[in-house]
């Protein structure tokens, strides 16, 4: 099974024309917005001797701050153009980048005999995913926790869309980082709020904990307010 060709080209091209400053893709907040505020909720949960593995990792800047609270940081993304920009932003050998496919259970399955059950990190893939590929990637979380591992996953609401378009339809129209998301074809904030738990639970994943939050992002409107997304996290266990 693979992601659609469309998709695929949407990211690559979309990471491929994204510069490698810091914050210059929309969603790559500071981790102290991010990945520390969500290890703070996972952790009372997971066994942080074991690896975790952030789905979806962009440029790597969430991945290598969970470096530091976990024995081991994987970081993969279906864009190569992605994982490069991870590689060269890691100058210290802080985390380890590869390129996998969500939807490919045999990739998926290979990395997990690597590394046995791990915990996992994924913020905002599902939303993004194709709609006929979201339950292959609520698997991968699974597959990749097994027994052992606990997840976080973080999601857009529908109330995103009132912000984005509020965002759209301000003066001067979308600003610039987020207009570069609708010329690569890219749909945020595309499932409701009773899909993703649906599809957590068909995956096999019983839900610990869920709360609801916001993810920051790095544009701002046009009078200066920061665009915070609403969102809901949810800490995950296998069944």
């Amino acid at each position: 099974m693979d992601v659609s060709s469309r998709y695929r080209e949407s990211w690559e091209g979309y990471w491929r024309e994204t510069s490698d400053a810091p914050g210059e893709a929309i969603w790559d907040c500071d981790p102290s917005l991010g990945s520390a505020p969500h290890s703070e909720l996972l952790l009372p949960y997971a066994d942080a001797t074991l690896p975790l593995v952030d789905l979806g990792c962009g440029n790597g800047t969430q991945t290598r701050y969970l470096a530091t609270r976990f024995a081991r940081a994987i970081g993969v993304d279906l864009s190569h153009a992605a994982i490069e920009h991870a590689r060269r932003a890691d100058t210290t050998g802080a985390a380890e980048f590869e390129q996998l496919n969500l939807v490919d259970h045999d990739a998926v399955r290979a990395l997990h005999e690597r590394t046995g059950d791990t915990n996992v990190y994924m913020r905002a893939v599902l939303h993004q995913s194709d709609p006929q590929d979201r339950p292959a990637v609520a698997a991968a979380v699974a597959e990749l926790i097994g027994s052992r591992g606990r997840a976080f996953v973080a999601e857009l609401t529908p109330a995103s869309q009132a912000v984005l378009r509020g965002a759209v339809e301000g003066p001067g129209g979308p600003p610039r980082k987020l207009r570069r998301i609708f010329d690569h074809g890219l749909k945020p904030a595309g499932v409701t709020d009773e899909e993703v738990p649906e599809l957590l639970r068909a995956a096999g994943l019983e839900i610990l904990a869920d709360g609801d939050t916001a993810l920051p992002q790095t544009e701002h409107l046009s009078d200066g307010t920061r665009i915070d997304l609403p969102a809901r996290w949810f800490v995950l266990a296998g069944r």
